[in-house]
Order: C-alpha cells, then sequence, then structure tokens
C-alpha cells in the first residue's frame, strides 16, 4: 500500500476513536442529569439523521474538492459538537452535531480510497479501514467507560497542571476535553491525506438539482444487480450494528449485573471479532466472489439468538467475538463490492452518499424500534430474540434476490447465445 493510504487510516482511527469515546461520555452525562432510560439509543438516532437528511448534498460537496479538505472541515464540525457538549448543551443536540460533522466526513474517507487505489486493492483496503475502525471501536468505547469510572475520573480531575488554571471543574468536562484531543489529532492527519489529482466537480447551487440527481444515483445503485445485493447486505449490517450497541450495554446490565462501565467494554469484545473477520475476509475473499460470504448472514441473526442463555462473562466474551468475526467476514467484501459498483456508476462520493443515506435510514429505524421497545418495557431477551430473526430473515431475502438475479441474467445469456446460432 503507498504511504498516503496509512495517513488516511490514521486520520479515520483518531476520528473514529473520539465518536464512540464521546458516545460512552453522552450516555453518562444522560444518567447524570436523570435523563429517561429510552433516551440513551435517542444518541444514535440524533447522531445518524444528518446522514439521512444531508444526504442529497454530502456527497456532491465531497466530489467538489480535494477529499483531504472535505475531512478536515467536517472533523472541525465534529470538534463544534464536542465543544457544546462541554458547554452544557443537552448531549442528544451536541450529538446530533457531531453527526453532522460525521454525514459530511463519510463520503470523503471511503471515497478516497476509489480515487486513491486500484479496484484490485478495495477488499484489502477496505479490510484495514474497517479493522482500523473497529479497533478505534475497541479503544473508543473503552477509553469512555475508563474515563468515566468514579476513582479514574476523579484522580484525572484532582490533576493540575503547575501554574496554570485549566478551567476544567466537573468529570463531565474532563472526560470531553479527552475526547477533544482525539479530533485534534485527528485534524492533523486530516492536513497531510494526498491529494489524488482527481477533477472535481463544482457543487451545483440549486438545492433541487442536487436532490434530483441524488434521486437518480439512488435509484441507479438499486436497480444495478450486484448495487442492490451490496447496498442490501450493508444497510443492514449497519443498522443492527447500531442496535446491537445498545442491546449488548441493557442485556450486560440485567443478565450480568455489569455497570455501564464494564458493559461498555463489551461492545469493545464485538469489535475484536469484527476486526477478526476483516482480517480473514482480506485474507480469503477477492471482490469476484464476494457475494459467497451471504449465507453468514442468516447464521449471525441465529447466533445472536444464543445471548438469551448466557449469563456468565466467560461465555459471554467468545460468543460476542463470534459475532463479530461473522460480521466483519461478510460486510468487508459486500462493502468493496459495493463501493466499486458505485465508483463505476455514478462516481465516489455520491455512491458514498447513497450508501449512507440507506444505511443511516436503517440505523434510524432500528434504534427507533429499540426505542420504542424500551418505553414500553419489553424484555431485553424478547427483543434479542426479535433481533435475531429479524436479521436472519433478511438475509435469507438478500440471498434469495441474489440467486433470482443471477437466474436472470444466465437467462439473457443463453437467450444471446441462441440468437447467434
Amino acid at each position: 500500500m503507498p504511504f498516503g493510504f496509512y495517513v488516511i487510516m490514521a486520520a479515520q482511527f483518531f476520528s473514529a476513536l473520539a465518536d464512540n469515546a464521546l458516545l460512552i461520555v453522552a450516555i453518562a452525562l444522560l444518567r447524570e442529569i436523570q435523563a429517561p432510560q429510552e433516551y440513551e439509543p435517542l444518541l444514535k438516532t440524533f447522531f445518524t439523521v444528518s446522514y439521512v437528511v444531508l444526504a442529497a448534498f454530502v456527497g456532491a460537496f465531497a466530489d467538489s474538492m480535494p477529499k483531504w479538505r472535505v475531512m478536515f472541515i467536517s472533523n472541525g464540525i465534529k470538534i463544534i459538537g464536542c465543544a457544546m457538549m462541554y458547554w452544557d448543551v443537552h448531549p442528544l443536540l451536541a450529538y446530533a452535531v457531531v453527526g453532522l460533522g460525521a454525514a459530511a466526513y463519510s463520503p470523503a474517507k471511503y471515497g478516497i480510497l476509489t480515487e486513491y487505489l486500484p479496484h484490485r486493492l478495495l477488499v484489502v483496503a477496505n479490510s484495514w479501514i474497517e479493522g482500523l475502525t473497529v479497533g478505534a471501536i475497541i479503544l473508543g468505547v473503552v477509553i469512555g467507560g475508563i474515563l468515566i469510572k468514579p476513582d479514574i475520573a476523579n484522580a484525572l480531575l484532582s490533576f493540575n497542571f503547575p501554574l496554570i488554571d485549566t478551567g476544567v471543574d466537573t468529570v463531565g468536562e474532563m472526560t470531553i476535553c479527552f475526547v477533544a484531543v482525539f479530533y485534534l489529532l485527528a485534524a492533523i492527519f486530516n492536513l497531510y491525506v494526498p491529494d489524488t489529482g482527481v477533477d472535481h466537480r463544482v457543487l451545483h447551487k440549486n438545492p433541487l438539482y442536487l436532490i434530483r440527481e441524488f434521486n437518480h444515483c439512488l435509484v441507479l445503485l438499486w436497480r444495478d444487480r450486484l448495487g442492490q445485493v451490496s447496498l442490501a447486505v450493508t444497510t443492514l449490517f449497519w443498522g443492527a450494528g447500531a442496535t446491537l450497541q445498545f442491546i449488548v450495554i441493557k442485556w450486560a446490565e440485567q443478565a450480568m449485573h455489569l455497570d455501564l462501565s464494564m458493559s461498555s467494554r463489551l461492545q469493545g469484545v464485538v469489535a475484536i471479532g469484527v476486526a477478526l473477520g476483516a482480517v480473514g475476509a482480506a485474507k480469503l475473499i477477492t471482490l469476484r466472489k464476494s457475494v459467497r460470504v451471504i449465507p453468514l448472514g442468516i447464521a449471525m441473526g441465529i447466533i445472536v439468538m444464543v445471548m438469551n442463555f448466557v449469563h456468565h462473562l466467560w461465555l459471554a466474551i467468545p460468543l460476542l467475538i463470534l459475532v463479530g468475526a461473522i460480521s466483519g467476514f461478510f460486510v468487508v467484501p459486500m462493502n468493496a463490492l459495493l463501493q466499486h459498483r458505485g465508483h463505476i456508476l455514478m462516481g465516489a462520493g455520491h455512491s458514498i452518499a447513497v450508501q449512507n443515506f440507506n444505511e443511516n435510514l436503517s440505523i434510524l429505524a432500528m434504534t427507533g424500534c429499540y426505542y420504542l421497545m424500551m418505553r414500553y418495557n419489553v424484555s431485553i431477551y424478547a427483543v434479542i430474540t426479535l433481533f435475531g430473526l429479524f436479521v436472519s430473515g433478511m438475509m435469507y431475502w438478500v440471498k434469495r434476490l441474489h440467486e433470482a438475479n443471477q437466474r436472470q441474467q444466465d437467462d439473457v445469456i443463453h437467450l444471446e447465445d441462441s440468437a447467434s446460432h
């Protein structure tokens, strides 16, 4: 891999690290102000709403200038959201601003891969990016969990710099300052992301034009036989993954009586599995063979339901690693295939914006359903069962869709061969 790829990875690592640490800090702040428990999944809802609402514009924005500049501007918006949380703005609103920055950041971070690397390296590059992002999730939730531990938080808060008044007086302010440092590191690496030299489209100033263009790209990708299958898989995966974050926390608290600090680290255990699966996909799956991993999605939903019978940490850890590994192994090739098809059909930024729109619409829908179930006190074990059945059922439908597409393609080839004779 060229050196610039590692700079891209470093920028992505610190940005994702901060996003995930801030999520745990925001949950702790909600509990500190005694917000209703169903507000916790709403953090993810507020974070992702920008991906959906601004989908028609962020892709065009990402394609209108060098990707490093888009990443730098977007990271600055995340820092503003972090500062809002520091200045006692409600965590839901502040995290929504962080999500606004993330929505603009995503088309650039993935789009630059298709501009900077040949398509034969896309599965490997995606494996590295997903593995590193997962590493950031692991460290982010672990760091967030550590920072909110009362003994560690108070020890850090009591530390003073000689002759300097930091103005940091509460545990919440201290944890937010730690997270802000990671965003600043990401911004520094953004400045060194390579310029690929790709021609950039002039950003159209008519919003109606951008909406029509986005709608055209959306329809184009869903009508493409390979595009629709890979888009369906990644859409389901990210919605399920976001919901699973909150399910794991609630399940760990009820089944194993763990506190937020410890249960948040179990999210990191899932992420370890995703990293292992991503590495395995990079070694074993090529872009041409990517659709062969679809049945693993059915298996993942079935295995998730085993959580209902686990009440000990020594059993929970390998189970969550297995769930993560299966997830990573099947989503990384699908992600690479989707980026490749999108880049061919409409350009990097626009295709990633379409992908983000669908994936985050899924996150909004699935976390919204989880919010309603928590609001009406549905048992976490019933939630896990419904979640597993839904994932397996949807992946079975995707498998049938791909098989139907293959049969149609074979019929067309057979007709063309018959006509030629």
